[in-house]
């Protein structure tokens, strides 16, 4: 029986130091939304969705592990290993409960929280040899919620200050984006795709507005409230699913805006999350044409090599050693016989007057 092959780690030390703020941002907001903000969910909701999220993603690693013949990633790192694995499901399942609202319909919270998990096994993409999701996992979770329940919609904005007033309700967006900044300038690096995002959603509201004739101040509102703020800090940079370049953040980032900017002009309600989703899925064919196209390019190249290699054989097969003949030269009295090594070469006889041509009749 082989040996069980171990596994590559799941993230390197800086993304895996960048999940574990990210979680302990998103539990602390948990605790004080409930505690004194004013979430709406019931307080039982988040510990029914972290426990579906756990559950799944155990589930999912292990039959994984087992098709791809190798260890279960939570094993051999103890408890640690076992927290650190299950980070990302930590931080997808209260972001798919905290920002979607189902009236009192848990299962249907459930089944957003098993969608976004699942996603990650199934919507995957080649990137540097390795099939890695490209789909935002909570935001695809809320996605479908709003697709196949119309019924259903995100968590209404006002639940993270409702509770508090007299100026401070401008404290818990401060907070979010000082976090927030340092998290993705020091960690995720993903500044690029944060000020391409910001930009690009200030540009399509004007654009909107000189085009509809919409309020461009309304339009820009929208940026200074919570929910914006969280989209920004906590969604939309999500390591896994966007690119590490700058050029590659600054145009993700500016196709989310102008995808947000298209979807409100088409009158499409939260056009937030259908944007981002639909980028990640333009983002993911891109990938796997890349992929392809790479592939082909690797095989012409080596069916060059190949052909290019034979016939270099053959050249040397039909070439003369320096010095033993120059053909073709005519054997005359005056100068010795060309005699090539047997096998070395095929030297052409030349054409003397002696030599009988062959005459090819042809048709008139």
């Amino acid at each position: 029986m082989s040996a069980q092959k171990t596994a590559a780690p799941r993230h390197n030390p800086k993304v895996t130091k960048a999940l574990r703020r990210f979680a302990i941002s998103i539990s602390v907001l948990n605790v004080f939304g409930y505690s004194v903000l004013g979430f709406e969910q019931p307080w039982t909701w988040p510990l029914i969705a972290l426990a579906t999220g756990y559950t799944l993603e155990i589930v999912l690693e292990v039959l994984g592990a087992r098709a791809e013949g190798r260890a279960p990633r939570f094993l051999g790192g103890g408890a640690k290993g076992v927290m650190e694995f299950l980070l990302p499901a930590h931080i997808t399942s209260l972001a798919v409960n905290m920002l979607s609202y189902v009236n009192d319909l848990v299962w249907v919270m459930v089944f957003g929280v098993i969608v976004a998990v699942g996603t990650k096994w199934v919507l995957r993409a080649p990137v540097k040899g390795r099939l890695r999701h490209f789909m935002n996992p909570s935001n695809f979770g809320i996605a479908v919620i709003l697709v196949l329940f119309p019924w259903a919609s995100i968590a209404p904005p006002y639940q993270f200050t409702e509770y508090i007033d007299g100026g401070f309700d401008w404290l818990v967006p401060a907070i979010i984006i000082t976090l927030g900044t340092m998290l993705n300038a020091k960690l995720t690096e993903r500044m690029w795709l944060i000020l391409a995002w910001v930009g690009g959603f200030a540009l399509q509201a004007i654009v909107r507005g000189l085009l509809f004739d919409t309020s461009i101040p309304a339009g820009l509102a929208m940026m200074t409230g919570v929910a914006f703020v969280l989209f920004t800090n906590y969604m939309i940079t999500d390591p896994g699913t966007t690119p590490s370049s700058k050029w590659g953040q600054i145009a993700f980032g500016g196709s989310v805006a102008a995808m947000y900017g298209v979807l409100t002009a088409m009158s499409i309600a939260y056009g937030l999350f259908f944007a981002t989703a639909l980028v990640c899925g333009i983002r993911g064919a891109f990938l796997w044409t890349a992929d392809v196209v790479s592939k082909k390019r690797a095989e012409e190249a080596l069916a060059l090599a190949a052909v290019t290699q034979v016939v270099a054989q053959a050249e040397a097969a039909c070439a003369c050693p320096e010095g033993a003949c120059a053909c073709p030269v005519p054997a005359t009295a005056e100068t010795a016989v060309c005699a090539c090594p047997e096998g070395a070469c095929a030297c052409p006889v030349p054409v003397t007057a002696e030599t009988e041509t062959e005459k090819i009749p042809v048709a008139a």
